[in-house]
């Protein structure tokens, strides 16, 4: 799975979230709270919850603040009401793109997604018509300027507490695990004090596709961006190998 390293994009995607981290706060207090709703507040007895807060941790979201999340979910079950909803599509040149939602508006949130993909002239497509181009992984990624561990012992680590593959790219370490084995795997790297610039359980393209038209490129960032700024998008995959 090496050879794609994401770092650069995540890091650019972290310094373009950082005006808005009360937005990114509250999509993650969304998740927390529907997965609070459907199993529980304690994350020893709920794998979803457990994934949430590695992904909250992941984006800096202070400890207080996910426990005071999973306190308010508690307290409030009833009046969560919102849920998920998967859209897949194609951008330019056969580019797969899958959307994932939390909404309470189901007709708004399929317009809006809608809407994104015609300004980049592309498609909205039926459920599956691209999702078996991507495979379900847990993705750890450690930038390796702020960690101390040996590349060797950071592997052992990782592979010992669950994971299914570790690679060295130039500037960070990526970690690939079964969605079941993601949170062991974090909770490992956590407990040796091992900040990570990205965690969550994301869907990897077994392919990439290379775009060379400036129009199709101006096209794809397009939608992306659309469905980014989106508050109810909570993720967007897709198989463009961007330029790092």
């Amino acid at each position: 799975m090496s050879g794609h390293s994401k770092f650069a994009n995540i890091k650019h995607k972290k310094e373009k979230n950082d005006a808005a981290k009360g937005k990114i706060f509250t999509i993650l207090g969304r998740e927390i709270a529907v997965a609070v709703k459907e199993g529980g507040p304690d994350p020893a007895n709920n794998s979803r919850l457990r994934d949430v807060i590695a992904k909250a941790k992941s984006n800096n979201m202070p400890n207080d603040t996910i426990e005071r999340g999973i306190k308010k979910a508690a307290g409030s079950v009833d009046s969560v009401n919102y849920e998920y909803i998967t859209y897949e599509g194609y951008g330019p040149c056969g580019t797969a793109i899958i959307v994932d939602a939390l909404t309470d508006n189901k007709n708004r949130t399929a317009a809006n997604v809608r809407n994104a993909f015609t300004k980049g002239k592309g498609n909205v497509g039926t459920t599956g018509c691209v999702s078996f181009m991507f495979d379900k992984k847990g993705q750890i990624i450690i930038e390796k300027e702020g960690c101390k561990m040996d590349a060797d012992d950071l592997m052992m680590l990782s592979l010992d507490a669950g994971a299914e593959d570790f690679s060295e790219e130039d500037d960070s370490y990526e970690i690939f695990t079964d969605p079941l084995s993601f949170s062991e795997v974090c909770e490992a790297l956590e407990k040796e004090g091992i900040a990570m610039a990205d965690a969550q359980v994301t869907m990897i393209p077994q392919t990439y596709v290379k775009l060379t038209d400036e129009q199709d490129i101006a096209n794809i960032e397009k939608t992306l961006n659309l469905l980014e700024e989106d508050d109810d998008v909570q993720q967007v995959y897709h198989n463009w190998e961007m330029d790092d």
